[in-house]
């Protein structure tokens, strides 16, 4: 059985066979019937009609080919690059002469050109995602920025004017209640979609959990060690939850540079010469807040990587201003119960520095929520929390501006092993290896170039 239609000024002849599909093209234009030639398209019941390949197949095929998954995983918004209405238009009007004559030389040539379309299309495609790349990284590093001034507030607010930890936390949800301002001025709802607001009081909950969790190990550790010990948790956790509950992998290079920015932080936990060597007997007391102090920093780290896990799951239904007023709303609620558990003091500030001090640990973190929200949308949790390793440094050299003093040897090689280890992910993330789009281009271009049979 053989049947013809006309498809963009171009005869086509398709012959069905039960077991294969060929199809062939001519030029000759305009169309006219052939004698002997019918058209007709197969119905269901005709012979042959259920072994032609569907759309449906060939979709599903092209979604597990590896080539489409590595160009479109986590890029949603590429597709409009390639796949836009007008550019197909453009492309239909470039390829169909005009008048429905016979294609012209220019029409063949830009059949034939079309590899160099392809190319201008990677190159747009390639200097748009750095584009975009350059934009988070610089994001992130405006929130490592805002985390180290955030750490160096809180030890100003702990040692000079004596507020808790906990208090600074819950001033802190209270105020940033006002980005209930944000979703509403967008006309969403903000406690989220229907069919997500499950997830994203978890993430919330999560979220708050984690913070919790760390300001409450200040009140037993020191804050340096408390925060290393959290980001060290948080990426280490962050990999592998993602992994499990994502199927989200990192690759070789990220993997290694992740574990060297991890040997760095572990690096700073080390204890000092005097600690290690002492021979003094250990109050138990002591022993055991240590402990829960750094139980509770290990245990803010997993709330941590659970948050930055669920949030990735929702990052195409969920917003950057909900999701702050969803952590402010839950940090409202768990704070008191938390200050209650631990039995905090209450500390009110009264003085203009202290309420200006605290205004500013607001601003610092809410900067790094949103730097760091923002890139979870387009990075992978681990490398998210990665770059915020930063945070360590930036502190350290802030209170060496404040508090001059000599740094010991393990904590000058772990800052220079994170310093070294973010900004190597940076430069594998916005500087691809050239040979990379060569091979894509080839791959594009054989596709393009592959006949239909």
């Amino acid at each position: 059985m053989e049947s013809t239609h006309l498809l963009s000024g171009s005869k086509k002849r398709v012959k069905i066979h039960p077991h294969t599909v060929t199809a062939k093209y001519a030029t000759q234009t305009p169309y006219t019937p052939q004698p002997g030639i019918h058209t007709h398209f197969p119905q269901p019941g005709d012979e042959g009609y259920d072994d032609a390949p569907s759309f449906e197949d060939f979709g599903s095929f092209v979604e597990e080919t590896s080539d489409r998954k590595r160009l479109t995983e986590g890029r949603k918004w590429s597709l409009t690059l390639f796949g836009s209405k007008e550019k197909e238009k453009n492309a239909s009007h470039k390829l169909q002469p005009p008048g429905g004559g016979e294609p012209s030389e220019g029409g063949a040539k830009a059949v034939k050109g079309s590899g160099k379309g392809v190319g201008e299309q990677l190159a747009s495609f390639g200097e748009a995602s750095v584009s975009a790349s350059r934009l988070t990284w610089l994001g992130l590093f405006g929130a490592a920025l805002a985390h180290g001034c955030l750490i160096a507030l809180t030890c100003l607010a702990l040692e000079h004017f004596g507020l808790g930890p906990l208090f600074l936390l819950l001033v802190r949800s209270v105020i940033q209640l006002l980005s209930l301002a944000v979703p509403l001025y967008r006309g969403q709802n903000p406690f989220g979609p229907e069919g997500y607001r499950l997830c994203l009081l978890c993430y919330g909950v999560a979220y708050s959990l984690s913070l919790c969790c760390a300001y409450s190990s200040l009140t037993f550790v020191s804050p340096g060690n408390g925060t290393t010990t959290w980001r060290l948790a948080t990426t280490a956790l962050s990999a592998t939850l993602a992994f499990l509950l994502l199927e989200e992998r990192l690759g070789l290079a990220d993997g290694i540079t992740l574990a060297a920015g991890l040997c760095g932080l572990g690096l700073l936990l080390l204890p000092n010469t005097d600690e290690s060597f002492s021979d003094s007997p250990v109050d138990p007391v002591v022993f055991w807040k240590d402990a829960f102090g750094w139980s509770l920093s290990a245990l803010a780290g997993l709330w941590m990587a659970l948050a930055l896990v669920g949030y990735r799951s929702l990052k195409d239904r969920v917003g950057v201003g909900t999701a702050l007023f969803t952590v402010s709303w839950t940090g409202c609620l768990l704070t008191p119960a938390t200050l209650a558990l631990i039995q905090e003091g209450w500390s009110w500030p009264v003085s203009a520095p202290a309420w200006g001090l605290i205004l500013g640990l607001v601003a610092c973190s809410t900067a790094a929520f949103l730097g760091m929200t923002h890139a979870l949308t387009r990075l992978h949790p681990a490398l998210v929390s990665a770059s915020q390793s930063l945070e360590v440094p930036i502190a350290m050299l802030l209170h060496l501006a404040m508090l001059p003093s000599i740094p010991t040897a393990p904590e000058v090689v772990g800052n220079a092993m994170i310093v070294l280890s973010v900004g190597w992910l940076v430069a594998m993330k916005l500087l691809p290896p050239r040979a990379g789009g060569r091979h894509q281009r080839k791959e594009y271009e054989e596709i393009l170039e592959s006949p239909i049979k």
